[in-house]
């Protein structure tokens, strides 16, 4: 067997390697739900971290809206509108990760209805464009991490929400495309697609007994994700232990994906 010499011989795992000190993260969709737990991810490892969301200030926020954003610098960003994404200024000029962690959902067959359907998929699929190309000059100078948040949703049919699901399957292919563009910039461009987790976004069916129920019935491990399970897969992919994966989006749904 061959065994790699000088700087590419394995050192092994450190602890380092999951040390985000002197690191910039900015996570769009940070104020609440898995964005918020994804930027306090990177904070309790050493990260100055930004992020964003709709309201006008911090303050704003609270618990009950599955905030916390403390250690945080807030800025308000309206990603359902490009040209706001365009003529944003943000508070730094350099920039090591970008976690887009943004998106939306309408229930009640809503997304049947075009008004809605193109609202969903200006801000689940294109703000990600948007944000991508706005900030890819900055991590092309940091050789830095472009990590989306998608969804398992995007892999199989979710029956009542087309634009969800079209959007997050959009976004996928996205994060492929840009990675294959990017890579030879320094960007690593990889993204998460996590399954049922207990958010604000997902509360008609976690707040429902029955219908909570018939989900985990499809999930093979039979329980909800949590949000540091998908923040520890962030933090994976913006490490330097991922530092052979392009174009990757890991689906982390406890197995939902693996039948229909």
């Amino acid at each position: 067997m061959v065994r790699p010499q000088g700087p590419n011989r394995s050192k092994g795992i450190s602890v380092k390697d999951l040390d985000f000190s002197g690191k910039r993260a900015l996570v769009v969709g940070g104020s609440s739900g898995i964005g918020n737990g994804i930027a306090h991810a990177f904070l309790d490892r050493g990260a100055v971290v930004h992020v964003t969301g709709t309201r006008a200030s911090a303050d704003q926020y609270d618990a009950a809206s599955g905030s916390d954003l403390a250690g945080l610098n807030y800025s308000q960003l309206n990603v359902s509108d490009t040209s706001a994404v365009e003529s944003w200024t943000p508070a730094f000029d350099t920039l090591d990760i970008l976690v887009l962690c943004q998106g939306v959902v309408e229930y009640r067959r809503a997304e049947f209805q075009m008004e809605t359907f193109r609202r969903v998929v200006e801000v689940n699929l294109n703000s990600l464009m948007a944000c991508a190309v706005k900030f890819q000059p900055m991590l092309a100078k940091a050789k830095g991490s472009l990590i989306t948040v998608s969804s398992a949703g995007g892999i199989r049919t979710t029956r009542g929400n087309p634009a969800y699901a079209a959007s997050k399957a959009g976004a996928i292919h996205l994060t492929a495309t840009l990675a294959d563009a990017w890579a030879g910039q320094g960007i690593r461009v990889n993204g998460v697609a996590p399954g049922l987790v207990a958010t604000k976004m997902t509360e008609v069916t976690v707040a429902d007994p029955e219908r909570l129920a018939e989900r985990l019935k499809g999930i093979p491990i039979r329980r909800l994700g949590e949000i540091k399970e998908i923040a520890g897969v962030v933090l994976f992919l913006a490490s330097p232990l991922s530092g052979y994966v392009v174009g990757q989006t890991i689906v982390s749904d406890g197995g939902r994906t693996l039948s229909s």
